[in-house]
């Protein structure tokens, strides 16, 4: 398993824990690593940089991913999603927009996540929510 993408299912967890339990980022951060290490036996385990990246740039922008999603998410609205989906859709919106990772592989990584956190529908719904994402985004970039 590839480095970024063991950061990438680490900000899901982040996010997840973030949304269930409404403490504070730093305090999810703080919690999650400390479990980590108590689950390895003590260990250190170390800070996660690009995963903490992803985190916490989904929590300052989810109010702007929350309104991308909602318009490439025809028929759904966004509590009524799975947890997991709503921040697999946020992870891999949010990294689009940073533009580091080609959409494609993105978009591939967060089908994996869906697939091994959510499930098979979920991982179908999150590919045709963010192909639509990048549509729309490719066409706006043609047209400027």
């Amino acid at each position: 398993m590839s480095s970024r993408h063991r950061s990438r299912e680490r900000a899901l967890q982040l996010l997840y824990q973030w949304e269930s339990s409404g403490e504070t980022p730093e305090t999810v951060i703080t919690t999650y690593f400390k479990s980590l290490s108590d689950s390895i036996g003590g260990k250190i385990v170390s800070q996660d940089v690009f995963a903490e990246q992803l985190f916490h740039g989904v929590t300052r922008h989810s109010a702007s991913l929350d309104e991308v999603i909602q318009k490439h998410a025809s028929n759904w609205k966004l509590d009524r999603m799975a947890l997991v989906d709503r921040n697999v859709l946020r992870i891999a919106i949010h990294e689009m927009d940073q533009g580091d990772s080609a959409p494609a592989v993105v978009i591939d990584e967060a089908i994996e996540l869906a697939r091994r956190f959510s499930g098979e529908k979920s991982s179908k719904f999150i590919n045709g929510v963010l192909d639509a994402v990048r549509k729309t985004r490719e066409a706006s970039a043609a047209g400027n």
